[in-house]
C-alpha cells in the first residue's frame, strides 16, 4: 500500500513537470528549456523521481537565479553600461537588432549562463546571443 502511495505520487509529480515548466516558459524561455533538460536527464539517471529532481534542478540553468538577482543587479550597475534605446516594450520574446547592441559577459559568479546581458531602456536583460531574443528580464 505505502509503495502503491509512492508511486502515484511520483507519478502526479512528473506529470505536473510540463505544465510547470509551461507556466515558466510565459516568463523566461531558458527556464523551461532547463527543466525539460534536467528532467530528461534526471529521469534517465533516477527514474520518475529523477525527472522530477532534475526538472526543478535545471529550470535555474541559463537564467539568473532569484537569490543572485539583487547581486547582480549591483553589479551591473557599477559597470554603468550605455542603456539602448528600443521602441518596442522590454519583454521575455522580444527581439532585439543585431546591429547596435552591445552584449556583456555574464560572470560566473551570477550562474553559468549561455546568455549575455544587456541594458535596454535602463533595464537589465538577459539576451540569447545567437536570436538576440531577451530570455529574462532582470529587474
Amino acid at each position: 500500500m505505502r509503495r502503491s502511495t509512492l508511486m502515484a505520487a511520483t507519478l502526479l509529480g512528473t506529470l505536473a513537470l510540463p505544465v510547470a515548466a509551461y507556466a515558466q516558459a510565459q516568463v523566461s524561455p531558458g527556464v523551461a528549456t532547463g527543466a525539460t533538460t534536467g528532467a530528461v536527464g534526471g529521469a534517465i539517471v533516477g527514474g520518475p523521481i529523477g525527472a522530477v529532481v532534475g526538472g526543478v534542478g535545471g529550470a535555474v540553468v541559463g537564467a539568473i537565479a532569484d537569490n543572485n538577482r539583487p547581486r547582480f543587479r549591483e553589479y551591473v550597475v557599477t559597470k554603468r553600461h550605455p542603456s539602448y534605446t528600443y521602441q518596442s516594450e522590454v519583454v521575455v520574446g522580444a527581439e532585439l537588432p543585431t546591429a547596435g547592441v552591445q552584449y556583456y559577459e555574464v560572470p560566473p559568479d551570477y550562474g553559468q549562463t549561455e546568455y549575455r546581458y544587456t541594458i535596454v531602456n535602463n533595464r537589465t536583460v538577459l539576451v540569447d546571443p545567437r536570436t538576440h531574443r531577451i530570455v529574462q528580464v532582470i529587474d
